[in-house]
């Protein structure tokens, strides 16, 4: 693990990504606070799936009608 401040990851950043990359972990560390610099290929990604989201998206059936707000705008038209 290598653990630098703030500073120093401005002047090695290079380094620090090809850490990263490598899989180490590397922290930033500036006025208390921590951060922890990591590599995304080292993120496991699923490939997306067609159907994956059936069922947790649904249209009201007012959808189509005008807001509260605006009736008074749409009235009209209708």
């Amino acid at each position: 693990m290598k653990r630098v401040t703030i500073a120093e990851a401005s002047q090695q950043l290079s380094e620090l990504i090809d850490a990263a990359l490598r899989g180490e972990e590397v922290i930033i560390t500036k006025e208390g606070s921590v951060v922890k610099l990591i590599s995304t290929s080292s993120v496991k990604r699923y490939p997306a799936q067609a159907g994956s989201a059936k069922g947790m998206v649904w249209m009201s059936d007012d959808f189509d009608e005008p807001l509260e707000d605006f009736k008074e705008y749409t009235a009209d038209q209708r």
